[in-house]
This record gives structure tokens, C-alpha cells and sequence, in this order.
């Protein structure tokens, strides 16, 4: 029996990051996992230019082409679904396929970054500076069980990026997701039948606002079970599960 081909997959983080906190190579180990920082998170925390979601996308785009060691499937969690969006219309030939985590399509989907984007600095740096404060908090207002490990993760996120990254990638999603061109790059990264599996949690996605055009023309629509739109942190065994799937079978359902 012929060993299949070993996956590459690229993790973009969302408005809060990273994505490495859950260690999703230790639940992926047949899988190539790499989650570089976005611009103004983690070692790159410092950085005050190049966070505008194009900009992201686009050093995203130099890390395949440079870095990477070849294509790659991309996972984009939240903001960082419409990074992966433009990352495969910059890109087409590096990515292998998308895999959108409750991704930003429309305004819609931008409730929390448009409520963030229009605060003044001085509340905004208030209240995440309360949140960073009191992770277990923040967390059962999001109706997650604040765990020990839980907690944990939380504080980790939350001291990934200063409260400025986030405020200006808020205001850099309202500007992006909103411009008339950014679903005719949806349309053209389908266009060129770039694999597209869409990935939600059951308490979260019926308020994913997914355009009918884009469901019809995704691969699987998975649903990870008891879970919401953090459902890496609330159980990251099974998410990976879905993810090795898709990866592996196109087929999510094997690995709910």
C-alpha cells in the first residue's frame, strides 16, 4: 500500500492569536503544522505597520513562496479566514485548499471588530486591559467553561498582541470585508476550484453569514459538536480530528 503524501498546513489566527497555544502539532502529528505571527502578534508584537488584513496576506504570501517549503493547505480561523481568502488570490499556485473557521465573508460577520473599530482608544485599551485581567471572565462571557487549562490558554492569548494591533486589524476588517471587491475574491479563488471546507462550531454557526453562492460551492460543511466560534480552545482533540479529515479523506465527518 502506497504511504499517502504528508499535508502541509499554514494556520492564520484570528483578531486575537495565535493559533500555536493548543500545540496542534501534538494533534496533528501526521501533518506538516506551521503557525507563523501575523504583524503586531507574538515576536512581532512590536511591529506597527504592515496590519492592514492585504498586508497580512501578502507576507503570508513571501512565507509560502520562501519559506514554506512548499504549497500548503491554509486554515483561517475568524479574521484570519479573509486573510486566507486574499493569501489564495495572491498566491493561487501555493495554496492547496482553504479551510475557513467561521471566516469573515460580509459586514455581517464583523459584529465584535465593528463594535472594537469604533471605540476610543482610551475605552478600548479599558477594556482589554479588564480582559487580560480576569481570563476566566472573559471567557465564561463567552459561554466557555473556564477550565484550569482553559484559563491558561486565555491569558496566553490575550498577551499574545497589545491592545492597539487589535483596535487598528478591527478597523482594517470593516475596511476590507466591506469593499465591494472583497467577495469577487472569494468568487475568484472558487473560480479557479480552489477545495474550500467550511468549519463551524454548533452554538456559533447558524449566526456565520456565509453567502448561499459560497455554500453551494464549498466542498463540506463541517460542524464540530458542543462547541462555539473558540472551538480550538474549547476542544482542540476534536477540531483536529475534523481538520486530519478534510486533510486526509476531503470528508470532515470521520473526524467529528
Amino acid at each position: 500500500m502506497t504511504a499517502r503524501a504528508r499535508p502541509r498546513l499554514l494556520l492564520v489566527h484570528g483578531l486575537l492569536g495565535s493559533l500555536s497555544y493548543f500545540e496542534p502539532q501534538r494533534y496533528l502529528p501526521g501533518v506538516d503544522v506551521v503557525a507563523p505571527d501575523l504583524a503586531g502578534y507574538g515576536r512581532r508584537r512590536s511591529d506597527d505597520t504592515g496590519l492592514a488584513l492585504p498586508d497580512q496576506a501578502a507576507t503570508l504570501a513571501r512565507f509560502l513562496r520562501d519559506d514554506a517549503g512548499g504549497p500548503a493547505w491554509v486554515l483561517g480561523h475568524s479574521v484570519g479566514g479573509a486573510i486566507a481568502m486574499l493569501l489564495a488570490d495572491m498566491v493561487p499556485d501555493r495554496v492547496l485548499g482553504l479551510i475557513s473557521v467561521e471566516g469573515n465573508f460580509t459586514l455581517k460577520d464583523a459584529f465584535w471588530t465593528g463594535r472594537i473599530a469604533a471605540l476610543a482608544d482610551a475605552d478600548w485599551a479599558a477594556e482589554y486591559g479588564a480582559m487580560e485581567g480576569a481570563p476566566a471572565a472573559w471567557l465564561e462571557k463567552s459561554g466557555i467553561e473556564a477550565s484550569d487549562e482553559r484559563v491558561a490558554w486565555a491569558r496566553e492569548i490575550l498577551a499574545n498582541q497589545p491592545y492597539t494591533t487589535v483596535q487598528k486589524m478591527a478597523q482594517s476588517v470593516l475596511d476590507t470585508t466591506g469593499a465591494p471587491d472583497y467577495l469577487g475574491c472569494v468568487g475568484r479563488v472558487l473560480a479557479r476550484a480552489t477545495p474550500l471546507y467550511l468549519v463551524g462550531g454548533e452554538q456559533s454557526a447558524a449566526g456565520w453569514d456565509v453567502p448561499d453562492w459560497v455554500l453551494s460551492q464549498a466542498r463540506r460543511v463541517c460542524v464540530q459538536p458542543r462547541a462555539g466560534h473558540m472551538m480550538m480552545l474549547e476542544d482542540p482533540a476534536t477540531f483536529c480530528r475534523i481538520v486530519e479529515a478534510i486533510l486526509y479523506d476531503g470528508d470532515c465527518r470521520s473526524g467529528a
